[in-house]
């Protein structure tokens, strides 16, 4: 919570800095990327401030996983904040100056911290039980797709340097040499607004944000399902409700992986091709599909505990009604007859023939 707040105080300055600071980097303000990560640390750190301590075993080693994941954060963001002030890039910056030097080797530690302790935290989560099977599956799943958006991210340079590398100009105007980028099949620049991805070829950092907050969206899911529960009745089998998340999970993680493969092929998110148009819709057919299915069970289960209820009612109904008219015959064989008459349609079926 203590990088999470320091987090925070980025975000007001850095945005602060997109009015105040009219330097740029690649047409955007050079505080555009301190915000960015600022606002994804705030979220992802408030998360797992609250996730570690839920979990009851290895609590210590939870305890510091959490520390090394808050420095490694403070390092990352931290430098990238740095480089935003001193008007120059901090991604893919192999510029000969002394501190861009050391702060790549430095920043590069910070991003195999992040990854490393996330991943183990993913694993430890496996053989946890955190909440019903709805939230501890929405863990798992989100901790696990935004490892796998962090582990893309790490082949970001490696895929993209193949073209070699480039020089561009700082905030004023000074050649920087870059090698790598977040690009594939066109150089970074050009990109959309606020999230700069690339509108003429791919960019890894769409699969990346997708994966990141992954856990966000299934943990939200999970909390709206038992907030609903309470209302609806359908959702308040803990079955139904960990089916629907599945939904989410299944289409959410659709959306990551084809949007991976997307970038992966040189493809800008907003110009795709026929065969990432059939993928999207395949994908959201079986995720209504799924959908449809889990409501129809949900409506079939609920109809089926109605009709329990019901005949326990009944059967509740007809002992009610066999012990008044003990009474009221002064017991005896005749009225235990009658109470076998009314509680076994058997005997009844017998005494009729």
């Amino acid at each position: 919570m203590i990088m999470t707040a320091a987090m925070s105080a980025l975000v007001v300055v850095a945005g602060i800095g997109l009015f105040a600071d009219g330097r740029e980097l690649m047409h955007q303000s050079v505080w555009a990327k301190p915000l960015k990560f600022g606002v994804s640390f705030v979220m992802y750190g408030a998360t797992l401030a609250w996730l570690i301590p839920q979990l009851s075993r290895a609590r210590r080693t939870m305890w510091t996983l959490g520390t090394v994941f808050a420095i490694a954060g403070v390092i990352d963001v931290g430098f990238i904040a740095v480089q935003a002030a001193r008007g120059t890039y901090s991604h893919f910056n192999v510029g000969t100056d002394p501190f861009d030097q050391i702060g790549q080797q430095i920043f590069s530690g910070g991003v195999f911290g992040l990854f490393g302790t996330s991943l183990i935290v993913a694993v430890m989560l496996l053989f946890q039980r955190v909440g019903d099977a709805v939230l501890t599956w929405s863990l798992r799943a989100g901790l696990g797709l935004a490892v796998a958006g962090m582990a893309l991210a790490s082949f970001i340079t490696g895929w993209t340097s193949s073209a070699g590398p480039r020089t561009v100009e700082d905030a004023y105007g000074r050649p920087v040499p870059l090698v790598g980028g977040h690009g594939v099949g066109a150089p970074d620049g050009d990109g959309m607004p606020i999230t700069n991805w690339s509108t003429t070829g791919g960019d890894l950092r769409v699969p990346h944000f997708i994966g990141l907050h992954s856990i966000q969206v299934f943990v939200l899911t999970a909390l709206v399902l038992a907030a609903l529960a309470t209302r609806v009745g359908r959702l308040r089998s803990e079955r139904v409700r960990a089916q629907s998340a599945g939904v989410v999970i299944f289409g959410y993680g659709s959306l990551f992986a084809i949007t991976a493969w997307q970038a992966l092929r040189g493809q800008s998110l907003i110009h795709p091709d026929a065969a990432t148009g059939i993928a999207f819709a395949v994908a959201a057919a079986i995720t209504a599909l799924l959908a449809v299915l889990v409501v129809t069970a949900a409506r079939r289960g609920q109809s089926a505990l109605r009709a329990e209820a019901a005949r326990r009612s009944e059967h509740v109904r007809r002992s009610r009604a066999a012990r008044r008219d003990e009474r009221a015959h002064g017991g005896g064989s005749a009225s235990t007859s009658q109470v076998s008459l009314l509680t076994d349609p058997t005997a009844r079926t017998r005494r009729e023939s």
